[in-house]
């Protein structure tokens, strides 16, 4: 069975950083492109960023420069470090697995509040 699990969220105060991590397992992800998305109540999943199979990398604007993911493929993990964290990236984060089909997290909340 295919399970993403994210850990690292928690409450953090604005400027500050956080690691979230992604492990996931039930098949091989090595070809897949694994991404991160965030969700807030009442507004649609966005993208934050993804990292394909070769390791080319694509973020939202509003994160670019601060955020950064990357993936340990002997682990089947996939990583997002956050600094310089806004009360705005305040959201839930999933992971996302993606080949012809999607795969996803539960979610990990993220607070940015002082």
């Amino acid at each position: 069975q295919v399970q993403l699990v994210e850990t690292g969220g928690g409450l953090v105060q604005p400027g500050g950083s956080l690691r979230l991590s992604c492990a996931a397992s039930g098949t091989s992800f090595t070809i897949y492109t694994m991404g991160w998305y965030r969700q807030t109540p009442g507004k649609e999943r966005e993208l934050v960023a993804t990292i394909t199979s070769g390791g080319s990398t694509n973020y939202a604007d509003s994160v670019k420069g601060r955020f950064t993911v990357s993936r340990d493929k002997n682990k089947n993990t996939v990583y997002l470090y956050m600094n310089n964290l806004k009360p705005e990236d305040t959201a839930v984060y999933y992971c996302n697995a993606r080949r012809f089909v999607d795969y996803w997290g539960k979610g990990t909340l993220v607070t940015v509040s002082s």
